[in-house]
């Protein structure tokens, strides 16, 4: 690589950016990039440091295949470069053509120009990711000069592995700088921790670790970024899913560079939990709750909706589907003649919702939002083209027994970003009482399903973690209904694959996490 201009300092600030980038938005994260290297120039920084490929978003799947994608990120670089010519050096994630390959990039930009690239050599090709697919593994390469260090650069899934690392270190790195695009599931925290340490204790070295935060489709990055020092000591972390600008300075001792100090920072039951989610990051005006209540309706639903409503702030509309459904049935009289009412009827009700709601969704301009927990989305408690209609579902990963835990972790918390008030916003009723799809008669969840804790367990050990069948009978399960989950999940695959994307919170969410085939006789009966 080739070295940058040598400051020859016995200190190094680096700012690092932790940020949100919208995916395909060059010239918004372009101006994201400058204006945070406008506050790394007003700190006296070296060097600011954006994660993998900031640019253009995170993960962009297919689109560097396209030419003029990729052209026109390439493009992007180098304006950024001659637009902060003055000041700290940057460093940005962007995808990169380079003698008819195509690599996943993170420039070093200096003086003007693209002064260094590294290319990841390490493509993740499990769970949601397939870089694979994209991208040619690039070469490992040593470190780049920056003033008085030399800055080594694994690339995300290259830190998960020592021989990257190794190498940069033989080669000369007195730091390693680790720009990520990892998102966020329970646990994923101490994973990453635990490899960064590993990864210090093996070479010696110090470690920043740089990680986006905000959202893309299903997948959320969490940010959390840290800086360790030699043996694994914690000198700096960032905050959880907010985005923070932080200048870090490094102190060249005869034992090698430290991080010393924080400088700065800058940041933020279902149907109810996700209205809740929406206030929350939408503002309640920009937020239109309906009810559309049927014969089935319990009162006591009619006066809990409007009491979420009333402590979010936000708009009730009421829409009665007893007329629409009249017609329909009007319509279908005669040819379902000599037929009882079964399901048939009941999944009517579902859709002529999911139809007026996407009326609505179409007239205003307004994102339909679905409300489905990870329970009823893997045994298929969901009617498809009725309540699985819509554009997002921010439960989709998320427990019903979880939805129950969230609710309350809500009522008893508020965080400055949440547009939402504060308090209790959330009945105590309405997490209390009996589940219910209020499609017939004293309907019960139950009626249909194993109790929730029983279900969610069953699937956590089922779906999360891929457990034999034998297995879960001898962690206390009766098998009779663990067969029964297990050919619910297994026959509702064909409603997962039309639904909804939503919020990925575990590492075995549906979609790229787990893929199973819809046409499928097999079952664990060992």
């Amino acid at each position: 690589m080739e070295p940058l201009e040598d400051q020859m300092a016995a200190t190094f600030r680096l700012t690092l950016a932790q940020l949100d980038p919208v995916l395909g938005d060059f010239a918004g994260n372009a101006a994201k990039a400058r204006a945070a290297h406008d506050e790394a120039r007003a700190a006296g920084a070296a060097m600011l440091a954006l994660p993998e490929m900031f640019l253009t978003g995170y993960q962009v799947q297919d689109l560097p295949l396209r030419p003029a994608f990729t052209d026109q990120a390439m493009a992007a670089v180098e304006r950024l470069a001659r637009d902060c010519a003055d000041g700290p050096a940057i460093g940005i994630g962007a995808p990169c053509r380079h003698e008819g390959r195509l690599y996943n990039a993170w420039h070093v930009l200096s003086g003007g120009r693209v002064a260094a690239r590294v290319f990841k050599h390490h493509l993740p090709n499990e769970g949601v990711f397939d870089e694979r697919r994209v991208y040619a593994p690039g070469p490992v390469s040593g470190p780049v000069g920056l003033g008085p260090l030399r800055l080594g650069v694994p690339i995300c899934e290259d830190a998960w592995f020592d021989d990257v690392t190794e190498t940069l270190a033989e080669t000369g790195a007195d730091l390693l700088l680790v720009p990520n695009g990892s998102p966020y599931h329970r646990g994923k925290f101490d994973t990453r921790m635990n490899l960064m340490v590993a990864r210090v204790v093996e070479t010696g070295l110090p470690l920043v670790y740089l990680n986006l935060v905000g959202a893309q489709d299903d997948q959320m990055f969490d940010g959390g970024s840290f800086v360790l020092n030699p043996g694994g000591a914690l000198a700096v972390q960032l905050p959880l899913h907010e985005e923070a600008i932080v200048h870090v300075d490094f102190e060249r001792r005869a034992d090698g560079w430290r991080a010393k100090a924080l400088l700065g920072l800058s940041g933020g039951v279902d149907s109810a939990l996700v209205a809740t989610i929406a206030a929350d990051a939408l503002g309640p005006g920009n937020l239109r709750c309906v009810l559309l209540p049927s014969e089935y309706t319990a009162p006591d639903s009619r006066e809990d909706a409007a009491a979420v409503a009333r402590a979010l702030g936000c708009r009730l509309d009421e829409l009665p589907i007893d007329g629409p459904r009249a017609a329909v049935a009007e319509a279908l009289g005669p040819l379902f003649a000599g037929r009882p009412p079964d399901l048939t009827e009941e999944n009517i009700q579902s859709r002529l919702r999911g139809l007026l709601l996407m009326a609505l969704s179409n007239k205003f301009g307004e994102m339909l939002l679905t409300t489905g927990n990870k329970s009823e989305v893997a045994v298929g408690y969901a009617t498809i083209y009725g309540d699985m209609a819509g554009g997002y579902n921010p439960l989709k990963d998320l427990y019903k027994t979880r939805v129950f835990e969230t609710c309350r972790w809500r009522n008893a918390h508020h965080r400055p970003w949440m547009m939402g008030p504060a308090g209790a916003v959330i009945p105590p009723r309405v997490i209390d009482k009996p589940p219910s799809a209020e499609l017939r008669a004293d309907q019960k969840d139950e009626d249909s399903l194993p109790p929730y804790p029983v279900l969610d367990a069953i699937l956590e050990m089922l779906v999360d973690r891929d457990m034999p069948l034998a297995e879960i009978v001898a962690a206390g399960h009766d098998r009779a209904t663990v067969e029964r989950v297990e050919s619910l999940v297994l026959n509702s695959e064909y409603k997962r694959f039309q639904s909804a994307p939503g919020t990925r919170l575990t590492a075995r969410a549906f979609w790229l996490d787990r893929r199973y085939p819809i046409v499928n006789r097999w079952r664990d009966r060992s």
